[in-house]
């Protein structure tokens, strides 16, 4: 719990403000990015995009591995990779794809997993199968 001292008319949190999410609006769509100076990363709405498409008439492991692709570009535009990945949230339309979603995960990570949750959905943006919320860390 956050709380606040009143010093000299200074206010001191007790909280580490440097964990949180700070001023930005980078916005893509209705999925915001922001993180200001914050140590966290923290990237919504990942969809099956190339090439500015999204690609829903692929199957679901080109859709996921899209998916990655995207978030592997993002991650590099801010000096990070996937190890820097601390969580990740997939949302899919069908959760029987769930073991498809489970090969690509296994192999873009290598082994270093970060944790992970699953979750079915009614349906994503632009009839895409599916979604990643990520957090990732600057270390």
């Amino acid at each position: 719990m956050a709380q606040s001292i009143d010093e000299s008319a200074q206010t001191v949190r007790l909280s580490r403000t440097s964990k949180r999410q700070r001023e930005g609006t980078d916005h893509v769509g209705a999925f915001g990015t922001r993180t200001g100076r914050s140590d966290l990363v923290f990237l919504e709405g990942m969809l099956p995009e190339a090439s500015g498409t999204i690609v829903n008439d692929r199957s679901i492991e080109a859709q996921m591995s899209a998916c990655f692709d995207r978030l592997e570009a993002v991650l590099a535009s801010r000096g990070l990779d996937l190890s820097n990945v601390m969580k990740v949230t997939v949302q899919l339309t069908d959760t029987a794809d769930r073991d498809v979603v489970d090969d690509v995960y296994r192999a873009r990570f290598d082994g270093e997993y970060p944790p992970r949750t699953t979750m079915g959905v009614c349906s994503l943006p632009a009839g895409a199968a599916v979604q990643l919320d990520v957090i990732a860390a600057v270390e």
